[in-house]
């Protein structure tokens, strides 16, 4: 099984990104997790360029189309989704990768309602296949990635990253 996970943030060293690297480490046998990152080189989304789709825009959009499954894991920018997040998903709304595809949140922050209410609202909207129920929230903000990595091995988050990652793949698999 393939799980796309990405992260809405556009830090290079961020705290979202490092979570879904660290799940990607201890995902179980027969899950392959790939980490999207970066989503701020992505064009700002127009529907005039729907028909002459930038090379940014199509690897992202075939990474999402051979993922069996997605994972976002999102910062929150002013109370909101940020830009590039955002930006990406407008990409997928009129198309066909998202449509159907599973699709769960994880969020590294203690903080955030906001911006995870707003993202639970697009992307129920984006695909008929969003677990609202099934979420990994686990505060890591002020930690470097380095302890983000050390800390998620340890046996209760790792245990907690592992029933996450399993319960996704029962629902990836109901498809």
């Amino acid at each position: 099984m393939r799980l796309l996970a990405i992260s809405g943030s556009a830090r290079q060293r961020s705290t979202n990104t490092a979570l879904l690297e660290a799940m990607k480490a201890l995902a179980p046998d027969g899950i392959e997790i790939v980490v999207l990152h970066r989503l701020d080189r992505l064009p700002v989304f127009s529907p005039d360029l729907e028909h002459d789709t930038p090379a940014e825009v199509s690897a992202f959009l075939d990474h999402v189309s051979r993922a069996d499954g997605l994972i976002v894991a999102s910062p929150e920018y002013v109370h909101a989704v940020p830009g590039g997040l955002k930006n990406a998903i407008d990409w997928l709304v009129s198309r066909f990768e998202i449509i159907g595809k599973p699709v769960v949140l994880a969020h590294a922050s203690h903080r955030g309602d906001e911006m995870l209410a707003s993202l639970r609202r697009i992307l129920s909207t984006v695909s008929s296949r969003f677990s609202q129920d099934l979420f990994l929230r686990i505060p890591l903000i002020g930690k470097t990635p380095e302890d983000i990595a050390a800390l998620l091995r340890t046996p209760p988050y790792a245990a907690q990253i592992d029933t996450f990652l399993r319960d996704f793949a029962s629902v990836v698999a109901d498809a």
